[in-house]
């Protein structure tokens, strides 16, 4: 019963870790890589976040560029982080998945990498950028999967579906239908796909906002906070429900 007990508490470290880390803990100079790509994200948001680059004039990134370098850090570490069957290994990263990662990173931050050149063709993709688009979605979905599950990459797969095989839905459904070239071209080589206002929004405010409340729980600030809803109301009837509340309310402060 004694090692139940005990066994517990790291059954739940790992739950939690599973969906948050990735449950992977990988060390020697794959577990320093996704430390230092961890730092270097958020250093990154932190400084894109702030004034300092107007102020200093220098490392002024558009919105593009900035979403762009932030996909590749997250594919970068979705591979890297998260393995990508039950039955992968936890202690190590298996070449695939570095490989993956690389071209992850990679097709993330083509944008940023070749921001001038695609501004000079647009709506005209060349060989190379439909190939790294085609690569780039099937690694998002691929990196969906392991972060967050099936269904949510599962409903990407059917609008994506729904864009292909649209002359051969039913007709209150049907439309006219986008080529290859064109699908990919819109879903990773615009703002209006991958890259579009829910890419923006984790880029400018929900990185930040996150981090913050990881630092802050990592500080004691969200115990301390919840001991003291706790200590307010944790004697009223319904007081669960109002620490949760109140603790709540205190943390999104």
């Amino acid at each position: 019963m004694a090692t139940d007990l005990e066994k517990a508490p790291e059954a739940l470290q790992n739950l939690v870790a599973e969906s948050d880390t990735g449950a992977r803990q990988a060390g020697g100079l794959a577990g320093a890589a996704i430390f230092a790509a961890s730092l270097a994200w958020a250093l990154f948001q932190l400084w894109y976040a702030s004034p300092l680059p107007f102020a200093l004039g220098f490392g002024i990134l558009n919105d593009t560029e900035a979403r762009s370098l932030h996909l590749g850090f997250a594919l970068f570490l979705a591979f890297m982080a998260w393995p990508a069957f039950k039955r992968s290994p936890r202690r190590h990263v298996p070449v695939v998945d570095v490989l993956l990662a690389l071209a992850g990173a990679f097709a993330g931050a083509y944008l940023l990498l070749f921001y001038k050149e695609l501004a000079t063709r647009p709506g005209q993709p060349n060989t190379m950028d439909i190939v790294v688009a085609c690569t780039g979605l099937v690694l998002l979905l691929e990196a969906t999967r392991r972060a967050v599950g099936w269904p949510m990459a599962a409903l990407a797969i059917v609008f994506i579906g729904y864009a292909m095989l649209g002359p051969f839905m039913p007709e209150v459904l049907q439309h006219k239908g986008a080529s290859l070239n064109r699908l990919l071209s819109h879903l990773w080589l615009t703002t209006e796909g991958v890259y579009g206002i829910a890419l923006g929004v984790s880029t400018g405010a929900i990185f930040v906002y996150v981090l913050f409340g990881t630092l802050l729980d990592r500080a004691g600030g969200g115990n301390y906070m919840m001991q003291v809803s706790f200590a307010a109301l944790g004697h009223l009837r319904g007081g669960p429900a109002k620490v949760a509340v109140v603790s709540s309310a205190l943390n999104g402060m």
